[in-house]
């Protein structure tokens, strides 16, 4: 995330006039799959075995090493080589809110296991983050270092210093936040992995005290972190957010009676918002307690709870323009908020809008706006034309996704992506000749950042895709969170459920894969010559295990003869036929040499796992 006072050289707003929008319609589970690979670039520590984004190699490999505990793992939050506890924290609460809520579409889409393994990845660094009851490190490396630099995670000489927040240090805001993040995430791993959720809600347990108890603002205890993500709201939104979602994972009346007591003082009740953010959570609480009084819970606490739910709803009349006041908008129709990573605020925005029109849809109910009755199915159609905006139904008719449709950013303020990979030349970037070298070219990022979001356009819809340009073209792991809920239910529907019954997400090896054929697309294109049908074609149980046989049919669809194809699979748990193994991918079988026009090739595997993901890597027409 930088910080730095410039001015931005914008097209004027007469090109607003001259470019139509290109309404077409989107790939929603195709932007889900890139979605979830921008937090593959983004991690830390040492990457596993079956990491997708190969040019990332690992780093950050004595990351509290100084401070006598373990610090390797988690997220870097945006272009920078910095792990910021709060927006860390947030993202994987919002990641895990997305599985909560959208878990059966996201199965749908063979993208739950992806998904959860996200969230795995940060809640793992939180655990090692929170070594005793009332410490919690909220941070690794220094901004104002890091920014000094320009060099890819793996050749970093930047300070790794710790901080922590502890009982003289505190710091509700962090732990709050940090308290939501492993009580939502105990939800998601309930049933696939119960030791580990409950090892996530004793930390939760544990970090929503040490909040409670110790009251402070955590950037008066980690000053250094001041510049970067200072905490505005102050902490009694996270205090609620925490409480909140301490409830939803352990019906605990101790929680619920937390909010009750507690709304009108620390504000619950009392916000009326226009924005939701790693800062400012009042929307996300008003939206969650809203969501208990629909489901009959609220107890003697109805009278409060009805107070957050109209101060729920006067969130989402203002996003739709039919409120007392209402969040701005572009001339394009995008909510805008600030100049700096405001697609932050779209996201998020979005997601509350999804669900709450989920929420009202089962319980039957509209919602109520100044300007009137509103149905449910208006505030989704909002978030849909929030989500539409971001990849490419805008005035530029540019994908603010990076590597999603033809006309994207890329010169993306991101170090990793516009250094040469470590894979390809691991000669040494120093600090200072990553910017003479990198950081000043013109050209296109040498790695492609697939998924992420950026900051996007401004108030006007104009937009400049330069690197120095950190206010528009960084991205942050905050942005694409709450998406991934968003693009599963685009994606894969409503499908009848009731969103007010309650939660139960499935491991990702329990779900049966949908029995209608799942086309990958390659990833270079939508409109790509290979076409690859996968579908299970039985299924059955041997010492009490089920096996599943995937019958996958790849297709030539060009006018010419298709040689030399190479396929990646990875998530393969088991035998392998019609196909022949060269290297880490996969080739035509030997009695096959090419593939005509219109001619498909079939090869099958068996495992006890959900289908496995099969992409083309390379091929040749002829």
């Amino acid at each position: 995330m930088e910080k730095f006072v410039r001015l931005i050289s914008m097209a004027p707003l007469l090109l607003f006039l001259c470019f139509p929008f290109a309404f077409a319609g989107h790939d929603y589970g195709q932007a889900l799959s890139k979605s979830l690979l921008f937090f593959e670039a983004q991690r830390s520590g040492y990457l596993p075995h079956n990491q997708r984004v190969t040019w990332r190699a690992n780093s950050g490999l004595n990351d509290g090493k100084a401070s006598g505990v373990d610090l390797v793992g988690g997220y870097y939050d945006a272009g920078d080589n910095v792990k910021f506890g709060l927006p860390m924290a947030f993202t994987i609460t919002m990641m895990s809110w997305s599985i909560i809520e959208y878990g059966k579409q996201l199965g749908s889409s063979g993208e739950l296991g992806n998904t959860m393994e996200a969230v795995k990845w940060g809640t793992d660094y939180l655990i090692k983050a929170h070594p005793q009851p009332d410490v919690l490190y909220g941070e690794v490396g220094d901004g104002n270092t890091d920014h000094y630099c320009w060099q890819r995670p793996e050749d970093m000489t930047t300070d790794r210093r710790a901080y922590k927040i502890d009982p003289s240090n505190p710091g509700s805001d962090l732990a709050g936040e940090t308290a939501a993040a492993m009580a939502a995430a105990s939800i998601v791993f309930r049933h696939s992995n119960p030791t580990y959720a409950n090892e996530l809600l004793t930390h939760a347990h544990q970090l929503f005290d040490f909040a409670d108890k110790y009251r402070g603002k955590y950037d008066s205890s980690i000053s250094v972190v001041q510049k970067y993500y200072r905490s505005v709201s102050g902490y009694n939104d996270e205090l609620l957010w925490a409480a909140a979602w301490l409830y939803q994972a352990t019906n605990n009346q101790y929680y619920l009676d937390y909010l009750g007591n507690n709304g009108d003082s620390m504000g619950g009740t009392g916000w009326g918002m226009t924005e939701f953010g790693w800062d400012v959570k009042y929307a996300g609480v008003q939206t969650l307690v809203a969501k208990f009084l629909m489901q009959g819970k609220a107890g003697h606490h109805a009278a409060v709870f009805e107070k957050y739910q109209q101060k729920a709803e006067y969130f989402m009349c203002s996003c739709l323009g039919k409120g007392t006041r209402n969040a701005q908008k572009t001339p394009g129709g995008l909510i805008y908020r600030q100049r700096w990573n405001n697609m932050q605020f779209v996201t998020g925005a979005s997601f509350l809008a999804s669900v709450y029109s989920d929420y009202l849809a089962s319980a039957g109910r509209n919602l109520n706006c100044a300007a009137g009755n509103v149905a449910p199915s208006q505030l989704l159609s909002f978030a849909k034309s929030q989500v539409d905006y971001i990849l490419g139904d805008n005035p530029r008719a540019t994908s603010y996704m990076v590597g999603y449709g033809n006309n994207y950013p890329r010169q993306v303020h991101h170090r990793g992506s516009s250094i040469v990979s470590y894979k390809v030349d691991p000669t040494f970037v120093s600090c200072r000749g990553g910017y003479a070298t990198w950081f000043s070219r013109k050209g296109s990022d040498p790695n492609l950042l697939t998924g992420a979001i950026v900051g996007g356009p401004d108030a006007y819809d104009n937009f400049a895709d330069e690197r120095d340009n950190y206010e528009q073209t960084e991205p942050a792991t905050y942005n694409n969170a709450p998406l991934l809920g968003l693009l599963a239910r685009l994606s894969g529907g409503h499908g009848g459920y009731n969103q007010l019954l309650p939660v139960v997400v499935p491991g990702p090896i329990e779900k049966k894969p949908a029995p209608q054929p799942k086309v990958t697309p390659a990833p270079a294109s939508t409109s790509s010559p290979i076409s690859i049908a996968q579908k299970m074609t039985t299924t059955w149980i041997a010492n009490g295990k089920t096996y599943y046989r995937y019958s996958i049919t790849v297709t030539n669809k060009s006018a010419k003869e298709l040689k030399d194809i190479k396929l990646s699979i990875s998530k393969l748990y088991g035998p392998l036929w019609g196909l022949t193994k060269s290297g880490n991918s996969y080739a035509f079988p030997s009695w096959i040499s090419s593939l005509p026009a219109g001619k498909s090739l079939e090869f099958v595997y068996i495992h006890s796992a959900s289908a496995a993901d099969i992409s083309v890597a390379s091929y040749t027409l002829a």
